[in-house]
């Protein structure tokens, strides 16, 4: 046991953090752009509902009646429910998931840490789209560039682990949760002043089925499931610091809801802006570093607005860098007996040692570009591979053993002991987490790797 979150507050901003991260922030407004605008908007939020909900209860609950790492939790209940030891992979898929996508996830968040300083010296003013996309490809392309700032990120993400669980992890999210809704907040007012506010707003929450397809659907489904930081260790771990008097489920829901916000306010963010300068919606993964750079070139205030916004972005990937690798901390302090410290300096070397696989996946050698089928997905490179492996197969299956585990083979007792709720809400819990989330998550899988 490595001590317990101060408060339920405490707990629902961690875990707000752990869930908030680039994919709500630079994933969400574009995807959403290419699949239906509030069609998408209206699916993904009952898929939030019905699957993410249900999971991140069941993630939590195994933490807190584990109150160990991901692996020695789904040890331990595994011999609680006398299952098989191989529902142990429950726990292991997580963490390892979470590992691998820590290696590349620190490498695009300096991406955002970079674009802080580009932002405020005014280097996006009377560029164009060509200009602005040589200058991303140029840097994206820079693998000194690139290693630098991975190294800030892994670096400030492990001074703030090593501090410890309330004055390492507390202290720092308490800061910037609220700082990123602040920013958000105050972006979201100004550029509905200054951009088309009316036609982001219909944009974003009139359902036009017509533009979605089954193909859209999936997308949402998919992307629930993802935003919410499930089946990756995450959850597990900071329910693992849950206080015993802590209700599971009215944690979940407000972190579900908090999470939710932050992707629609971001889209309240960008849309307005987007539209009031004539831009694309459906940009694609350059809206961020593309599209919205030629709009902060040339709005009012533009250096300003630029500047907070990748500050913002920086804020959402360190509070994901910070989860991500507390599970492979706890889990060397329990396995090895190893100090904080040793575990974290240990942690923070490989996983910089793993993304040097992707910093070197951007550059032009020609010995990192290849063109290949990878478990039903054509990819390109290194980073690639890793995506694709640890956010599109090891993430979906993870899920899927989660809520078969916790549906399934965790003891009826168990559950209704951690989740101490109503009958009527337990049952509709166990429905889900039993039937229609399994069912959901695997069309998910089979989408993603080309079966649907």
């Amino acid at each position: 046991m490595h001590g317990q979150w101060s408060s339920r507050f405490t707990f629902i901003i961690a875990a707000t953090g752990a869930a908030v991260g680039l994919g709500n922030i630079w994933k969400f407004p574009y995807i959403m752009g290419q699949n239906g605008g509030g069609a998408f908007v209206l699916v993904y939020l009952l898929c939030i509902l019905l699957i993410g909900i249900p999971v991140l209860m069941a993630e939590v609950m195994m933490g807190k009646r584990g109150r160990q790492s991901p692996g020695l939790t789904a040890r331990t209940l595994v011999l609680e429910a006398n299952a098989h030891r191989y529902w142990q992979v429950t726990g292991w898929v997580g963490l390892l998931a979470g590992f691998l996508i820590l290696s590349f996830y620190s490498v695009i968040a300096g991406w955002a840490f970079a674009y802080v300083p580009k932002a405020l010296q005014n280097s996006f003013a009377g560029k164009s789209a060509a200009e602005l996309g040589q200058m991303f490809g140029e840097f994206s392309a820079d693998s000194s560039s690139l290693l630098l700032w991975t190294t800030v990120v892994i670096g400030l993400t492990c001074a703030v682990v090593a501090r410890g669980l309330k004055q390492g992890l507390e202290r720092s999210l308490k800061f910037m949760m609220p700082a990123l809704y602040i920013l958000l907040i105050l972006m979201a007012i100004y550029a509905g002043i200054t951009g088309e506010f009316l036609k982001a707003l219909n944009y974003m929450f009139y359902p036009d089925f017509s533009k979605l397809t089954v193909h859209g659907v999936l997308i949402a489904l998919g992307h629930a499931f993802f935003t919410l930081s499930l089946a990756s260790g995450v959850m597990m771990i900071y329910g693992a610091y849950l206080p015993n008097n802590v209700s599971i489920i009215k944690t979940s829901i407000w972190i579900a809801l908090a999470d939710t916000s932050v992707a629609l306010i971001a889209g309240m963010v960008i849309y307005p802006i987007v539209f009031g300068q004539g831009l694309d919606a459906g940009q694609g993964p350059g809206l961020i570093f593309v599209t919205l750079p030629i709009a902060f070139g040339s709005m009012p205030g533009g250096v300003l607005i630029g500047t907070f916004f990748f500050l913002m972005l920086v804020f959402a990937a360190f509070t994901s860098t910070i989860a991500m690798i507390e599970s492979v901390v706890a889990w060397l302090i329990e396995s090895r007996g190893y100090s904080r410290l040793k575990s974290v300096i240990l942690a923070g070397i490989v996983v910089w040692l793993m993304s040097l696989l992707t910093v070197f996946s951007f550059s032009k050698a020609s010995w990192t570009q290849w063109h290949f089928n990878f478990l039903g997905k054509e990819v390109h490179n290194l980073f690639e591979i890793l995506d694709h492996l640890a956010a599109d197969i090891m993430l979906p299956l993870g899920g899927l053993a989660i809520a078969l585990f916790a549906g399934w083979v965790m003891k009826r007792s168990a559950t209704e002991q951690e989740l101490n709720t109503s009958p009527l809400a337990y049952t509709i819990w166990r429905f889900c987490i039993r039937w229609f989330t399994p069912v959901a998550i695997g069309l998910v899988f089979l989408n993603l790797v080309g079966v649907l």
